[in-house]
């Protein structure tokens, strides 16, 4: 729902995130198994195991924001795609995005109280507070960090993912001649 005060659209946000994501994911279709594997000295290693975490991250915060349990990692969806090629994630990220769009589009009050508690192999659960708000910044800016670094690991296998900016993306753009102020 769009706040009048101040053009708060998740939707329209989302929508370019689903841009900015088409233009990424052309970039790794373009790569061999090989190169959707290799590991780098950074980020979460391979290009696979980056652009995996984007949609797995997007499930868990829409039930979140639904207020549903969240399984254990390795019971998520998304999970097995850590172990396979690219087209089926694809596919079933484009899924994904449908059931995100609803539910951005369901969720009326954005201050609603969001808690759960989080577990990790790496650290002790703990309990989380936020808003449904909260969890869709986090959706949002969780993908862009992963996205930069997928764009890294693309620029050094030599497929340069760029222009993926908002303002490139969403902003309407009218062509002025040369001499126009």
């Amino acid at each position: 729902m769009r706040d009048g005060r101040t053009g708060f659209d998740p939707v329209h946000l989302y929508e370019y995130l689903v841009k900015a994501r088409a233009k990424l994911l052309d970039c790794v279709r373009q790569l061999t198994p090989a190169q959707y594997t290799q590991e780098f000295p950074f980020g979460l290693k391979t290009v696979r195991d980056t652009v995996v975490e984007i949609p797995l991250a997007e499930w868990t915060y829409i039930r979140r924001m639904r207020g549903d349990e969240v399984p254990p990692w390795d019971d998520r969806p998304f999970s097995r795609f850590y172990k396979t090629d690219f087209p089926p994630l694809e596919r079933a990220w484009k899924e994904q995005a449908e059931d995100t769009r609803r539910m951005l589009r369901e969720i009326t009050d954005w201050a609603r109280p969001v808690e759960y508690v989080a577990r990790s192999a790496d650290e002790p659960p703990f309990k989380v507070r936020t808003s449904t708000g909260g969890v869709a910044a986090q959706l949002f800016f969780h993908e862009i960090h992963h996205r930069a670094q997928a764009m890294a690991m693309l620029r050094q296998l030599g497929v340069p993912a760029q222009n993926l900016d908002y303002s490139l993306l969403m902003y309407d753009r009218m062509p002025l001649p040369r001499d126009a102020g």
